[in-house]
């Protein structure tokens, strides 16, 4: 895609004002841009609503991810059914065009009896980008309701021993009743929602008290994480690190680094406890200092190929949100400034341009490398949150509209 330099500098000029205008809370940290980069993100941001226009006519259900670059759907969503109408809703912040609204809308809708799966803990995956932010962008109370559904079928998950919301598994599952992984961290904000809208601190306690129990056993000494950690259901007892899509216990797998960077800080956003700040910080600095000089996150931090082995782009854009957050939460903004290299990068070498087929925006994406499942496909959540994180830079207050980036602190 070529960008003409009356698109440059309406974009420079654009973004400035932006950030003149963000508040705070929009995480507007570093100043302004220059235009190069800027030209680079909305390149790239123009490109994926294009893309996205192009395949939502014919979606049959939720992208999963690609097989030979064509999306494979699921009909009830998955784990992953948010992100497609949360990439939608994206899509129509940054363009303005009222299709993809109407397509958000309508792949929202789908969602609905998943309020009720108690089977699940990716019930935040699932409602935040698409029922709380339909909420949020419409006005329309049945969206928060659906929501609020959604977080008492997740808090029925709560283990009150171990203070802990047990990830996988049926609630009569006893095979998996005491499995933690990090990915949780990014469902709390489904709770802490329910909270503020119900007046009901029950919800934003369970949250509280998991980001308590993660923090306590998932850091290593370095800032690096496993993807698991076991505890005994029955005494909630801790047990020990574990792994399904990292390369091993004591590895540090990239997508789960990034899903607690993020999730740590805004648990801290949404609480003001500064212990959950400082846990995003060491886990940011970990993966800040594990990144190559592509700035495209490796699969596996600690992998015995590693650095030299095959890239996961989604874990860079995740990585990137995140960074963005910490930045304004922290007031640092070296954090930012890694964050729009990984944007960059991103943006010039992980996109599907030189494809005719592809359906997805995102390639290099690795789902579970253990598992020899989705190796260099694409992922709904890459499309998602790269989407998610440019406009973070260059329409930070519409993001806030629409997933809400105020703190308590």
């Amino acid at each position: 895609m070529t960008v003409s330099r009356r698109t440059v500098l309406a974009t420079a000029a654009g973004a400035a004002a932006v950030y003149a205008s963000a508040s705070p809370a929009a995480g507007a940290v570093g100043g302004r841009l220059p235009v190069s980069t800027l030209s680079t993100l909305s390149a790239a941001a123009d490109y994926a609503v294009a893309k996205v226009r192009a395949v939502a006519p014919s979606a049959t259900g939720f992208p999963v991810g690609t097989k030979f670059e064509k999306w494979t759907y699921s009909q009830n969503g998955d784990w992953v059914g948010g992100f497609w109408p949360g990439t939608l809703w994206m899509a129509w912040l940054h363009s303005g065009d009222a299709a993809f609204r109407t397509w958000a809308l309508a792949s929202a809708a789908k969602l609905a009896p998943r309020q009720t799966d108690t089977g699940t803990h990716d019930l935040g995956f699932l409602f935040y980008p698409s029922w709380v932010t339909a909420w949020r962008l419409t006005g329309d109370a049945s969206w928060r309701t659906g929501a609020v559904r959604a977080a008492d079928s997740l808090i029925q998950r709560y283990n009150a021993r171990g203070h802990f919301i047990r990830a996988w598994g049926a609630l009569s599952d006893t095979a998996n009743a005491g499995r933690v992984i990090i990915d949780t961290m990014m469902n709390l904000d489904l709770l802490a929602f329910a909270s503020k809208q119900t007046g009901d601190p029950k919800y934003l306690n369970i949250a509280v008290e998991h980001a308590k129990t993660v923090q306590r056993v998932f850091p290593r000494a370095d800032g690096s994480i496993p993807h698991v950690y076991d505890f005994d259901p029955t005494t909630g007892a801790a047990i020990g690190p574990n792994t399904v899509q990292g390369y091993s216990p004591t590895s540090a797998w990239s997508r789960g680094q990034a899903w607690g960077i993020y999730g740590f800080t805004t648990m801290y956003r949404r609480t003001g406890n500064t212990e959950f700040l400082t846990t995003a910080r060491r886990l940011a600095d970990y993966a800040v200092a594990a990144l190559t000089p592509d700035n495209v996150p490796v699969w596996d931090y600690r992998a015995p190929q590693a650095p030299n082995d095959i890239k996961d782009a989604s874990a860079g854009a995740i990585t990137a949100c995140g960074l963005i957050d910490l930045a304004a939460a922290s007031g640092r903004p070296a954090y930012r400034d890694v964050a729009l290299r990984l944007l960059t990068a991103l943006s010039e070498t992980c996109l599907t341009r030189n494809s005719t087929r592809a359906d997805a925006v995102v390639a290099r994406c690795t789902r579970n490398r253990p598992a020899e499942d989705g190796i260099e496909v694409s992922l709904p959540y890459a499309d998602y949150y790269l989407l998610e994180g440019i406009l973070r830079v260059l329409r930070p207050a519409d993001v806030d509209r629409a997933i809400d980036l105020s703190t308590v602190a």
